[in-house]
């Protein structure tokens, strides 16, 4: 899961990969967010199937369908230019905290003297394939997500408050 980190972070901060942000469209990285309501419905499946313990689904302690289901309104608006995008960077934290919530359960939730989540069955799903895919690519996708479009929107941001700086122009007046 945080193999890709440097490499997300090393393309997010890079010349060649902030002018790749600048070319996809801010609403995009928001939108696909929207992947999060399938795995958790897949999670729950799982829990239904007893393969995976409940507080790894949104009936438990896993609230992170929130963003997949945030993305889409957050997403539509943002395209739309109804929102600022304040809201934008207020989706992508909580996004984030609501990743790494889920990501401190699913630690805590494996067979390991760290255990603190004593139910069973114990969290050994995802070290199985398909679900290995999950801390493997998803998660890694998920933060890039919000890595990029945080870089994005930041950057825009800070475009605009020099811009809007520049419109009001700033007066100064030479004593004497």
């Amino acid at each position: 899961m945080l193999v890709p980190l440097p490499v997300i972070l090393g393309i997010a901060f890079s010349k060649t990969g902030s002018r790749l942000l600048q070319l996809i469209p801010q609403h995009w990285l928001v939108l696909f967010q929207s992947f999060r309501i399938v795995v958790e419905l897949l999670l729950l499946v799982a829990f239904i199937n007893e393969k995976l313990p409940v507080q790894m689904t949104f009936e438990g302690r896993n609230f992170d369908i929130v963003t997949g289901l945030l993305a889409l309104p957050v997403g539509y608006l943002l395209a739309k230019g109804k929102i600022p995008g304040k809201f934008a960077i207020a989706f992508n934290i909580i996004g984030l905290v609501l990743l790494l919530n889920i990501l401190v359960i699913a630690v805590l939730s494996m067979p390991t003297p760290i255990r603190y989540f004593m139910n069973e069955p114990a969290n050994t799903l995802v070290g199985q394939f398909p679900f290995i895919l999950l801390p493997g690519i998803l998660v890694p996708i998920a933060y890039g997500l919000h890595i990029f479009s945080l870089k994005q929107l930041l950057k825009q941001r800070t475009a605009d408050v020099k811009k809007q700086g520049l419109n009001q122009g700033v007066h100064t007046t030479i004593p004497g």
